[in-house]
């Protein structure tokens, strides 16, 4: 088990929910996909959504997608896209998607919090009791800006400087998943 940061507010709470990045973490990085067709999971996504959900632990899903704003697809793309994703690892929870571009200076853009907390918000938990499992820096850091523990899953977008800055770094999907089993079952 990878060495945990004990000074976060989220390290003694047991953990109720996992909310997941989308691209990257959940299916192969896209850019800008709008069409349903394209969505291909990552190796073992299904397998461990459906092992979470089996553990009783609610599931969510969190997505940038700056393609909104650039005018490079569209709200219901998204949604189609989301809904495919559904369709291959079962229900989500809560879905939450911020359209923004970088230059919007929204509070809901990943690394800002806004995505956690309204997610943790439809889940009706705090934040403290939830995971945020995402492939980019910016992740962790909506999740660390939310009060919530994360791991990060390199993947090809990851850039080597995030690695060293975050508290939990898992090598894939499955072992992400059974380090947040761990910590649902209470272990610190």
């Amino acid at each position: 088990m990878p060495v945990l940061d004990m000074d976060t507010r989220s390290s003694l709470r047991q953990v109720r929910a996992v909310i997941f990045d989308r691209d990257g973490t959940l299916v192969q990085n896209e850019p800008y996909n709008g069409d349903p067709a394209r969505v291909r999971l990552v190796s073992r996504a299904a397998e461990a959504l459906a092992q979470l959900r089996g553990a009783g632990l609610k599931i969510g899903l969190t997505t940038n997608q700056a393609g909104i704003a650039r005018g490079l697809i569209t709200a219901d793309q998204v949604r189609a896209v989301n809904n495919r994703l559904g369709d291959l690892v079962g229900p989500f929870d809560t879905v939450r998607v911020c359209p923004h571009d970088e230059g919007d200076r929204c509070l809901c853009r990943k690394p800002q919090p806004g995505l956690i907390l309204a997610a943790a918000a439809d889940l009706g938990i705090p934040p403290e009791e939830l995971v945020m499992v995402g492939d980019l820096g910016a992740d962790i850091g909506a999740a660390r800006a939310a009060g919530a523990r994360s791991i990060l899953v390199p993947g090809p977008a990851t850039r080597r400087l995030e690695t060293s800055a975050v508290v939990a770094v898992a090598t894939s999907l499955t072992a992400a998943t059974r380090l947040v089993l761990w910590w649902a079952r209470g272990q610190q």
